[in-house]
């Protein structure tokens, strides 16, 4: 199932790098999220995307939006991830894959013969009312933050 612009963005509670639930529900009315799902921490792509997303983590937070990266990796792993870049934004453990089923972005891929589950690279902007306004599926980790600021920036 894909998700598209206009939508309710579908409601969630993770546990984030330092074991803290996050909850999409608190954040209505207040910040816009941009909410990213990556493969796995510490890859090379995972970690451009990580560190372009942080280091523009001031202009985010000047549009009045949160960033927010989403993988299967456990909470331990994410707090290894951070630490070692540095990285600005927070990052949810989900590991059984629930909130990417409810969000649309595993596929099917295959691995040595074997059929494996995994995350499509795809970026959501959810607005302060909770509507999905762009949703970008497949996205390419370089210069996609910079991208992702600039849709940021014309949302009213």
């Amino acid at each position: 199932m894909h998700l598209h612009a206009g939508m309710d963005a579908p409601h969630f509670e993770l546990a984030d790098a330092d074991m803290e639930l996050f909850r999409l529900v608190e954040f209505q009315g207040k910040k816009n999220i941009v909410l990213y799902f990556y493969p796995k921490d510490d890859t090379p792509g995972c970690t451009m995307e990580a560190t372009e997303f942080s280091d523009l983590e001031e202009s985010f937070a000047a549009c009045d939006t949160l960033v927010v990266g989403i993988s299967r990796d456990d909470c331990i792993s994410h707090a290894e991830f951070r630490d070692k870049y540095g990285l600005a934004v927070q990052l949810l453990a989900d590991t059984e894959g629930r909130i990417c089923k409810k969000y649309g972005v595993l596929q099917e891929k295959e691995v040595d013969g074997h059929k494996v589950q995994s995350i499509q690279r795809s970026t959501f902007i959810i607005n302060k009312q909770g509507k999905l306004q762009h949703v970008l599926y497949g996205v390419h980790a370089h210069k996609h933050p910079e991208e992702v600021l600039k849709l940021v920036k014309e949302m009213k």
